[in-house]
């Protein structure tokens, strides 16, 4: 077995990472050890290293992750395909381990498993130290869906695929798909920039994108966006844009990216009768939206929320990467690299320039 892992331990907002090292575990049946290769930070990881979101303590922070297989028990693991898995296998995984037997495993939910382990949100124990991206290795449990990694995905755009690119594509699964429609996709961060670049490859007739930030929607077009639209100054705009796009009647999908309470209300006047609303990005504690039943019940809306997604939906985010990485420029939205002795210096970097992502690399990288 290779040496014990360095990580960087998590203690609490108003503590600093610390570097520590864990003795790397005894494989059981199911159980897989990864050496990570790239871990990016996630606007999660910065929501619950700045205190506004809990999470059990000490802990690995990181969930975006990449890596290797180094190693597992006697019998090979198997990919989400069905294919044996091998040692040096370039693999991604959920963010999540279900046990595929409870209720919401059963019905098509095993992000709600009852017994979920949630990488980069577990506290660190004797059984499990090793969760986390911020580290040379990670443990993945049992019933965890992994997924190869194609040779020709640079890691900057592959890393992200198990949290951002998996949730759009889940959010386009449940949101009924695009094809030929008007769609809304409101936040330009890594989540709505991926959306875009998702959406304009389904097939979608017009995409408009809204934010706050004119860099963002500047980059939206970059992406795919037929039309893009600065909501800092409240909704008019985008009100007139979605008029004239779709001769009066209103999106066929919306796609809520930034967790927003006006944005919410804004997308949920910008539905047409008949129209689906996908919830992605209240993740963190807000104020409630008043919503009307009535307008529900008259108009014939869809809402639905998405958090976290299902293997299959993974199992589509690398492939749609696969497709996309020649077309968009995903590469750039992984702004900056640090080491893993740096990531201390990375979230801090992260939480001041507020980029898509920022990389924490195994090994340097020159140039950074």
């Amino acid at each position: 077995m290779p040496k014990p892992s360095l990580a960087a331990l998590f203690t609490g907002s108003d503590k600093p990472l610390e570097m520590r090292s864990y003795p790397l575990p005894e494989l059981k049946p199911g159980e897989v050890l990864i050496r990570i290769t790239c871990c990016t930070i996630c606007g999660s990881d910065l929501h619950t290293y700045e205190g506004r979101r809990s999470t059990p303590l000490p802990t690995i922070l990181g969930h975006e992750i990449l890596g290797e297989v180094v190693g597992f028990a006697s019998t090979p693991p198997r990919d989400v395909a069905g294919d044996n898995l091998a040692i040096g296998d370039r693999v991604t995984w959920s963010i999540a381990a279900s046990c595929n037997q409870c209720f919401y495993c059963t019905h098509g939910l095993p992000a709600k498993c009852e017994q979920l382990f949630k990488y980069g949100h577990e506290a660190i124990n004797e059984e499990h130290p090793l969760s986390g991206g911020l580290a040379e290795y990670c443990h993945l449990a049992a019933g965890t869906a992994i997924v190869r990694i194609p040779e020709s995905l640079p890691d900057a755009v592959a890393c992200p695929a198990n949290c951002a690119t998996a949730t759009v594509v889940a959010a386009l699964r449940v949101g009924g798909g695009c094809e030929e429609e008007t769609v809304l996709i409101q936040g330009a961060g890594m989540l709505g920039l991926s959306a875009t670049a998702l959406t304009a490859l389904r097939g979608a007739k017009n995409i408009i994108v809204s934010d706050i930030n004119p860099q963002r929607l500047e980059q939206a077009t970059l992406f795919g966006a037929t039309h893009t639209v600065s909501v800092a100054a409240g909704d008019k705009e985008l009100v007139e844009v979605i008029q004239q796009t779709t001769d009066g009647r209103g999106v066929d999908l919306a796609i809520e990216l930034s967790g927003a309470a006006s944005s919410i209300q804004a997308g949920l006047r910008a539905l047409r009768i008949g129209g689906r609303y996908v919830l992605v990005g209240s993740v963190f504690p807000a104020p409630d939206v008043p919503v009307s039943a009535e307008s529900i019940v008259r108009r014939w809306l869809t809402i639905r929320g998405v958090h976290n997604y299902a293997p299959v939906d993974l199992s589509e985010a690398v492939k749609f990467l696969e497709k996309a990485h020649t077309r968009y420029p995903l590469e750039t939205l992984v702004s900056r690299n640090f080491t893993l002795s740096e990531a201390e210096q990375a979230v801090q970097h992260a939480i001041r320039e507020r980029p898509h992502r920022v990389a924490v690399l195994a090994t340097p990288t020159k140039g950074n």
